[in-house]
């Protein structure tokens, strides 16, 4: 998602910060670039142009130009311009109170995804203690009643359809009457689409709107169109003043430039975003964080409520109580690790760590998944002492372990080595609460939004300082036999 934009805004703004000084001219060289990554990423020239204009006047301002590092002020310009393009938002879904029936109203082209995204809202709706209703109301798509139906029985959530009916009108119609009956407050309206926009299918979602009166109005958009789910979000909100986007297929190639555009030609805010197939893949859309992601910055706090709803809260609640214990073993850190590909794709969580992208793209055709499958290997062909204390791990102990997980001697060593620091950083954490750990990924995000091309010029803890040049050097080299290691590996394999 975004990956294109994300490179093109990266190079253009390293090619800023790779400069000792900036002028007016090499700012609005820089600046062109910056341009050129919006426009191929399909964002719409109007909204290319409003941006630039914004970033522009701030960026080539006498303020800027005398400050002390102009650059980091740039990313820091570009990143609020790009909040200010895509929000603000309103994640509210406006639900009545107990005993009264909300209405929520989805429409959409055909293969936006929109009967999967009524699904998944009833799916979200469900697990915020809602009782959703999902009406089949796709008369146009003979299938659109049977997967609606299929849907329903995955998540247990009920589905009302009159088979043979031929007005949609009259079906949403009598599912709102039947709601209270069926036991839901929540309905879900799944209504035709088309392959074009036309006047019967208009006619036919005003007809529902004002017969039906949703509390909201949600048009699905396929992210992988561009600038024509642009064009048909402005047509269905000209019908019907839609109040809400959701925009599916962001997890394939799209190049981002219908997620950058939308609110602005429009005037109507993306609420949510579908980022894959399954059923759960439903997320808010936030303007802040999916700025963050474009600039490379990650989005930690997205990662942080994913874990929350993915992980066992025995099991977290367990660790926590033995880490207050000074206690953190190689079994740990194997049950750890395994709740993290609960997340999703390791590349893509990954990604959603500040600092994380660009080594993603160092590392090249490495497959993270692989590696994670072998650590476990080398962890599973311990003995339970080995695990409780790696030191007990001798070079006779190292062949054996190699031996029984099919890895060389020195994989194992440096599991051993990766694992001490770990243990003791997980050690200290230790007893403290949330907020304290977040203050330690701000900081992290903080130090990325000062110096985006990366950690080699990130302060010292403690000390205020930038590294010296020596130490750089040091860090380069480091990092340059890191990835020969892995790529060696991965040749063997």
């Amino acid at each position: 998602m975004f990956e294109n934009l994300q490179d093109g805004l990266s190079s253009a703004l390293k090619s800023l910060s790779g400069k000792g000084k900036l002028s007016e001219s090499n700012m609005r060289d820089g600046l062109k670039l910056v341009e050129r990554s919006l426009l191929e990423a399909d964002v719409s020239y109007e909204v290319v142009r409003t941006f630039m204009k914004n970033v522009t006047e701030v960026a080539v301002g006498e303020k800027v130009l005398k400050s002390l590092n102009p650059s980091q002020q740039i990313v820091g310009t570009v990143h609020q311009e790009l909040i200010n393009l895509m929000g603000p938002v309103d994640h509210s879904l406006h639900l009545k109170g107990p005993g009264e029936v909300t209405v929520l109203m989805m429409c959409g082209l055909q293969g936006s995804g929109k009967t999967t995204s009524c699904g998944k809202l009833g799916r979200m709706l469900k697990q915020r203690g809602r009782k959703p209703l999902l009406v089949a109301a796709d008369l146009q798509r003979p299938a659109a009643i049977d997967q609606l139906h299929v849907l329903g029985e995955q998540l247990d959530i009920p589905v009302y359809s009159e088979r043979g009916e031929q007005d949609p009108v009259k079906v949403c119609n009598n599912a709102v009457k039947q709601a209270k009956k069926l036991g839901a407050d929540t309905v879900i309206l799944d209504t035709a689409g088309r392959l074009h926009i036309d006047d019967e299918l208009m006619g036919q979602l005003e007809r529902i709107d004002k017969q039906c009166n949703p509390e909201q109005i949600y048009l699905v958009c396929d992210g992988m169109t561009g600038q024509d789910a642009v064009n048909s979000a402005q047509a269905f909100n000209q019908a019907l003043e839609i109040d809400g986007v959701i925009m599916t297929k962001l997890d394939g190639d799209a190049r981002g430039g219908a997620a950058l555009s939308v609110k602005q030609v429009t005037g109507v805010p993306i609420k949510f975003i579908g980022t894959g197939e399954h059923l759960d893949a439903l997320e808010e859309f936030h303007p802040d964080r999916m700025a963050g992601r474009i600039l490379g910055q990650g989005d930690i706090l997205s990662l942080v409520e994913k874990a929350q709803a993915e992980f066992d809260e025995d099991e977290m609640k367990a660790q926590e109580e033995r880490l207050a214990k000074g206690e953190f073993t190689l079994d740990d850190f194997k049950k750890q690790l395994k709740q993290i590909t609960r997340l999703g794709p390791l590349r893509k969580v990954m990604g959603m760590i500040p600092g994380m992208g660009g080594m993603l793209d160092s590392l090249g055709d490495v497959d993270p998944e692989n590696d994670m499958k072998q650590l476990f290997g080398i962890i599973d062909s311990m003995t339970p002492a080995e695990k409780r204390d790696p030191k007990l791990i001798d070079q006779s102990r190292r062949r054996r372990i190699a031996a029984g997980s099919g890895v060389e001697p020195h994989q194992v060593n440096e599991l051993v080595k990766m694992f001490e620091p770990m243990s003791q950083m997980m050690k200290a954490m230790a007893g403290k609460g949330m907020k304290d750990r977040m203050k330690m990924f701000n900081q992290i995000k903080g130090d990325m939004m000062q110096n985006p091309a990366g950690a080699l010029t990130r302060k010292k803890q403690g000390t205020g300082k930038r590294l010296s040049a020596k130490d750089k050097a040091t860090a380069k080299k480091e990092r340059e036999k890191m990835l020969k290691k892995l790529r060696k590996q991965k040749k063997k394999r």
